[in-house]
């Protein structure tokens, strides 16, 4: 199949292989850059989170951080706190209700509260999750993800009925793919891909605006979800 792989860059080259060993086609069309944010890192804290591979690399620079235990949503995330430096990685190995059961069972100490190292656009508020457990935790911002227009290309190619698929990693990629097409003029035959979702809420504002053939991923993997495209574009 020709797939269209809308995430930013470092990932959207490593999808793109992932998809290349599968046999399909893979056009990278990020519709989102990552770009650091300044934030104040200072405290003691007794383990950092993240839910994200885009946090970890924000940090990097930071001895004292990468010196902490680092709590992952999952594996992905875990590799990318382990290539920033962190040398104490666990992964959480699925979506947010696994790492807070994670640190549940790691009892935090609470006397030193866990850094949770998030982006702007968060699907759910662990702060709170972690503090219904007893869980000290603060959240600082790290990066933001930059919405990018649909290039001249992508339209072409989507008017022409040259790509046959989209993975979608975020609720946010979905959102900038929904608007993007629509501001492009071409949200029906955009919709009109198939769409392959990495959990059930990114798939929300594709079944929203109209798409039918929408697939989600049974577990929250990369893998997981290059796995559910056929062989055949049939």
């Amino acid at each position: 199949m020709y797939v269209l792989v809308t995430r930013p860059e470092p990932a959207a080259e490593r999808t793109a292989r992932a998809l290349a060993a599968r046999g399909h086609k893979a056009w990278k069309v990020p519709l989102m850059r990552i770009e650091p944010v300044a934030a104040d890192l200072s405290g003691g804290w007794g383990g950092v989170i993240v839910t994200s591979a885009n946090a970890p690399a924000a940090v990097a620079a930071d001895a004292a951080l990468t010196k902490l235990p680092l709590f992952a949503v999952g594996e992905r995330s875990a590799q990318a706190a382990r290539a920033a430096g962190f040398v104490n990685v666990t992964s959480a190995g699925g979506d947010i209700r696994d790492l807070v059961q994670l640190l549940r069972e790691r009892k935090a100490d609470a006397k030193a509260p866990l850094l949770y190292l998030a982006g702007e656009d968060r699907a759910a508020d662990l702060i709170a999750e972690l503090a219904a457990h007893g869980i000290a935790a603060e959240m600082r911002v790290v990066y933001r993800a930059v919405t990018a227009p649909f290039p001249d290309a992508l339209i072409a190619a989507i008017e022409a009925g040259d790509a046959q698929a989209v993975l979608h990693f975020s609720r946010r990629s979905a959102e900038n793919y929904v608007a993007g097409a629509r501001a492009a003029g071409i949200l029906g035959q955009a919709l009109a891909l198939r769409h392959y979702c990495l959990s059930a809420q990114v798939a929300e504002p594709l079944a929203a605006a109209g798409a039918k053939r929408v697939s989600v991923a049974l577990h929250p993997e990369e893998a997981v979800l290059i796995e559910l495209l056929p062989l055949s574009p049939a």
